[in-house]
């Protein structure tokens, strides 16, 4: 079949199935083929439009196609800049760093140094554990059950879900898994602040007992909320306690803001809702302005990396570069994180009260616009944290209920019982209105099934 005659979503998608890999996730779930796309708004080849919440997996804090971000790009293009520089500097390239620099915490950004890095936050994570077992001399990684950090070898080695993990052999050795405070499924059976002390409390036990096993960290990586793991969202005074446990004992503190970074949770970065200065943190996704762009952003002491220590090809992202420093400009100019935490209240005043009239609504949780829904099977006994069993067949109805209805969002976390809302940070009190307008439709449709 040629392209150009495909006319329909089942063309496409059949065309997609027979060329693509057996790997390919998105298009299970969501079975459309886009035609145009603009702000939060999608359209497929038959002309159906869509409001996207999923954004990119978070990637398109702007949304589609803004005009801010297609005005850097197409300048790139004008005054024929190259596209591709390997990490050979340019002046659009300075403008991105000065930018990224300017909008560090103070007390962070005198002391910052970023190492570009492949396109992918994986790549980026990759290269952040590798800076710290430099730093270090160590290779002990401390991690966290739920989170997710990539798909490469390294990065699945350290991320929770077991599923990737299964069929392949020679994972990362030295890593170890701590309990992240999961308030709803607390591992400790207590939640609340409870469960979040006793978490922070057998970390610090862990790490002084010379009976542990584990050797001294080269690093401990997390989200502060996790994303794929369900929009779990960190206490803030566990990611203190976090930061005291490391600082006092001299383990380099690395936090994941590949999802999280750049507006999404109410702060330019999430690590300043606590108030705290990781020792390296990573970037990739929104930071492009919807190109491909990953970096680690980390504290000059850990510099020790000798020349060409990591590299990639494609680290001097031109075109990425320009549409990040405009979408960094625009997200800070037009206040956009403070926005998505005035939108994540509003979603998260309906969705609480949706609750109390659907019981297999176990939790609703989130910080900013990164909000998760976690569906349960009340017909299923509780667990010892009184929390029911995750229903991810709800879910799946609930997210294809959403799809016919016009809504696209995702599913993720424990079982792929939580439905996920990752909308760009610049939806409307209106638009997130007609959001939950929709789920509550499709909600209800898919109880009465």
């Amino acid at each position: 079949m040629n392209i150009q005659t495909a006319t329909s979503n089942a063309q496409l998608l059949s065309q997609q199935e027979e060329r693509e890999s057996n790997a390919r996730s998105y298009p299970r779930r969501i079975p459309l083929a886009i035609e145009e796309a603009e702000g939060i708004y999608i359209t497929d080849v038959e002309g159906k439009s869509y409001i996207d919440c999923l954004a990119g997996a978070g990637t398109l804090a702007l949304g589609h196609n803004h005009p801010v971000v297609i005005e850097a790009m197409e300048k790139v293009l004008h005054d024929r800049l190259p596209l591709h520089t390997l990490d050979l500097t340019t002046e659009v390239k300075e403008r991105f760093v000065d930018e990224l620099f300017a909008s560090l915490p103070e007390g962070f950004r005198d002391r910052a140094k970023v190492q570009f890095c492949g396109p992918t936050g994986g790549d980026a994570v990759e290269a952040a554990l590798k800076l710290a077992k430099t730093a270090t001399g160590r290779q002990s990684i401390l991690t966290f059950q739920g989170g997710y950090h990539g798909s490469t070898n390294g990065t699945m080695s350290i991320s929770g879900n077991l599923a990737p993990k299964e069929k392949v052999q020679g994972l990362m050795p030295d890593t170890h898994f701590l309990p992240y405070p999961y308030d709803y499924r607390c591992p400790f059976g207590k939640g609340g602040d409870e469960g979040a002390q006793i978490s922070a409390t057998y970390i610090e036990q862990l790490l002084d007992d010379p009976e542990s096993g584990i050797l001294p960290p080269a690093a401990m990586i997390f989200e502060t909320v996790q994303g794929e793991g369900g929009a779990i969202p960190a206490p803030i005074g566990w990611l203190k306690e976090m930061r005291r446990i490391t600082k006092e004992r001299g383990i380099p503190l690395i936090i994941d803001e590949v999802q999280t970074g750049i507006g999404r949770t109410g702060e330019l970065f999430s690590f300043e809702h606590a108030g705290i200065i990781p020792d390296a943190f990573v970037l990739s996704k929104a930071i492009g302005g919807s190109l491909p762009l990953s970096m680690v952003v980390y504290d000059r002491d850990l510099d020790a990396w000798e020349p060409g220590a990591h590299i990639g090809t494609f680290r001097g992202n031109q075109m990425a570069m320009a549409a990040g420093t405009a979408t960094l400009e625009y997200i800070k100019q037009h206040q956009l994180p403070a926005h998505a935490a005035k939108m994540g209240e509003r979603f998260m005043r309906s969705l609480n009260e949706m609750q109390k009239q659907y019981p297999v609504i176990g939790d609703v949780r989130g910080r900013g616009l990164m909000i998760g829904i976690e569906l349960v099977d009340t017909g299923r006994n509780p667990s010892v944290s009184g929390s029911h069993p995750g229903d991810p067949a709800l879910a799946s109805r609930i997210q294809k209920e959403c799809f016919d209805r016009g809504l696209i969002l995702e599913v993720g976390g424990r079982h792929g019982a939580v439905v996920r809302l990752l909308p760009p940070l610049t939806i409307s009190e209106t638009q997130v209105d007609e959001v939950l307008s929709i789920f509550r439709q499709s909600l209800q449709a898919a109880v009465s099934e």
